[in-house]
């Protein structure tokens, strides 16, 4: 296929100012070059500064397989001021994921997470790493039993949850709802291979169903409160109208 061929894409700017610009970033999407997937050509961060005609800087992350709101400092100075912000945990971040099972209760998890060591990129860094806090605070939403069988039981059951992240270690949402024994549907890494392929050939859903769904802060330089929020994919329209779910965002 050509260059010509290839599919351009066009991200959902969800805020812009003269300092800061946020957008949707799709599932599946890297936030920008790194050598551990050298193969992909398609980045938040290029095709942002591509489609705006200027440089910006990422001032936090998103997993590659998550959507949702990602921010970004349209100047270096700027980032310079914003990106400690992130550090020191200024901004709020809502998610909302779906999980196996029924959460009954909303709760505050404290529960440390060792480091996650990448074979390739930290083959030099020491196997065993030190637990860093990490905590969540979340809340179920709703709940649903479906008639598909992954085990002994002829039903499974899955819940909508809000989640706060009060840290920000790696794949700690993740790793936190997997030690609840509610891993996020479609988590390859931390989730529930049986419950995985179900969605998949039940639903059609083949993402990982966490989005990142409002940002909070007080602005870094106009010091005004702003609320970024990022809508729902069409997966995730989708589960929602079969499970008789609403979610506003």
């Amino acid at each position: 296929m050509s260059s010509e061929e290839c599919p351009k894409i066009h991200l959902d700017i969800v805020y812009q100012d003269e300092y800061l610009i946020a957008v949707n970033k799709p599932a599946g999407m890297l936030v920008h070059r790194s050598w551990l997937d050298s193969h992909e050509t398609v980045f938040v961060m290029q095709t942002l500064r591509d489609q705006i005609g200027q440089h910006v800087f990422p001032l936090h992350r998103l997993d590659r397989p998550t959507s949702g709101v990602l921010l970004f400092a349209l100047s270096s100075e700027v980032a310079s001021i914003a990106s400690p912000m992130f550090a020191e945990h200024k901004f709020e971040k809502t998610y909302h994921a779906i999980v196996r099972g029924w959460v009954e209760e909303g709760d505050r998890l404290d529960y440390p997470l060792k480091k996650e060591v990448d074979k390739v990129a930290d083959k030099f860094a020491r196997a065993e790493q030190e637990a860093q806090s990490a905590i969540t605070d979340y809340q179920p939403l709703a709940k649903v039993e479906v008639p598909y069988s992954t085990g002994r039981f002829p039903t499974s059951r899955f819940g909508l949850v809000e989640m706060k992240p009060l840290t920000g270690r790696k794949h700690q949402l993740r790793r936190h709802m997997a030690h609840l024994r509610h891993p996020i549907i479609g988590d390859t890494s931390h989730g529930d291979g049986k419950q995985n392929r179900l969605f998949r050939d039940n639903f059609n859903a083949r993402r990982l169903m966490l989005h990142a769904s409002s940002l909070s802060f007080i602005h870094p330089i106009t010091e005004q409160p702003i609320v970024i929020t990022a809508k729902l994919d069409e997966v995730w329209q989708d589960l929602l109208e079969q499970f008789e779910w609403t979610l506003e965002i």
